[in-house]
């Protein structure tokens, strides 16, 4: 019998700030490891230990063409990262989610307490005729993982 699943696509997902969708055109930064560190035992000089430590992710990085009329992302980013710590950083959760081809969410990746540490605009060139990109990085203190089972995926896992 011939396998039904269908595999997800990267080109098709979200992204929510505040409760509100953006649109961007890329998403990376989406990762996490677990840090070692290495133990030498006296007196056994074949090896070291490796014990794990904490776990560390990548800053979420988002492009999309520059929007001129401005949105509450962009003004977010700019209060926080031009007023530096004069006023006190107020972090917001973000979520990213993957969809299927009918747009219901197939995985959600929520940043907590994400905050803006980087904004900048692609190189702009007269011999080129690309979109002007702009670029946010954002920190976050860790982030979750929620994976959507709907009936019609169940069906297609179990037969």
């Amino acid at each position: 019998m011939a396998s039904t699943t269908v595999y997800p696509v990267s080109f098709y997902f979200k992204l929510s700030f505040k409760g509100v969708d953006a649109a961007f055109q890329e998403v990376s930064g989406i990762s996490k490891e677990m840090a070692v560190e290495e133990v030498v035992c006296g007196g056994e000089n074949r090896f070291k230990y490796r014990l794990p430590t904490t776990t560390t992710g990548q800053n979420l990085v988002l492009k999309r063409a520059i929007i001129p009329e401005g949105s509450e992302l962009i003004d977010w980013c700019a209060s926080t990262i031009d007023e530096g710590l004069a006023n006190p950083i107020v972090p917001h959760d973000v979520s990213v989610s993957l969809l299927d081809e009918d747009g219901q969410v197939l995985v959600t990746w929520t940043f907590h307490s994400a905050y803006p540490i980087k904004y900048s605009v692609s190189d702009l060139k007269s011999n080129e005729n690309g979109l002007a990109l702009e670029t946010l990085e954002l920190a976050y203190t860790y982030f979750e993982v929620a994976q959507e089972i709907s009936a019609v995926s169940m069906s297609q896992l179990f037969g």
